[in-house]
């Protein structure tokens, strides 16, 4: 990346303004050493779910609340998020957001699970928008589940989609790496959907599935 790149991109993650809840979450992660999605990724998961008018949404892997945060910020007022999330201490950290955030009780579904036990249970086509945020060896699969969730025009969201910049590194063939290619070249190939990366966070896999 150049100098001027660089600039570019760190101004644009800088530029979201964040309030004392989503501050209060960031601490929270830093203390239980979790890394929630970047600032400019958290602003665009609420313009996307505001833009695509989202009523039901999936999260898979809820960090601290910060990613679930902004997209209910963005979804319809009568919206309801389910985030699914392995990790007991982290699921009650996106809770403590959710309240913090004002969120009613009853517009989030926090599930103690993994993916691969959750989301067959999940109905087919009832989600307006998935994001995929959890495992990192699991990606692929996660990709492959989201789609069968996905109404016509619903949008699946992949954070870290880069892998901390190893997927454009050809000799990197760790699982995590392999499985987010893997992840990626589902989606392109799939016609049902449109997909698009970008730079934003880790890099950001907006993929829409065509109505």
């Amino acid at each position: 990346m150049s100098a001027h790149k660089h600039s570019s991109w760190s101004y644009a993650e800088a530029l979201p303004i964040e309030d004392a809840v989503l501050a209060r979450a960031r601490e929270r992660g830093h203390e239980l050493g979790v890394e929630p999605v970047s600032a400019g990724t958290g602003a665009l998961l609420t313009v996307l779910a505001a833009s695509a008018g989202v009523r039901t949404a999936v999260e898979i892997g809820s960090g601290v609340g910060v990613s679930g945060v902004c997209l209910l910020r963005g979804m319809d007022a009568r919206g309801i998020l389910t985030t699914v999330e392995p990790d007991i201490e982290h699921l009650d950290a996106a809770r403590i957001a959710f309240a913090e955030a004002g969120f009613v009780s009853h517009r989030t579904r926090t599930i103690n699970g993994r993916s691969q036990d959750v989301l067959p249970r999940l109905a087919d086509e009832s989600y307006d928008l998935v994001l995929v945020d959890g495992s990192r060896q699991r990606v692929a699969a996660d990709v492959a589940e989201s789609a069968r969730l996905l109404r016509p025009g619903g949008i699946i969201v992949i954070n870290d989609a880069l892998d901390d910049d190893a997927v454009p590194q050809p000799a990197v063939r760790r699982p995590s790496t392999l499985s987010a290619r893997q992840a990626q070249r589902l989606l392109r190939d799939d016609e049902r959907f449109a997909t698009a990366m970008l730079p934003t966070g880790t890099g950001v896999l907006v993929a829409v599935r065509r109505a």
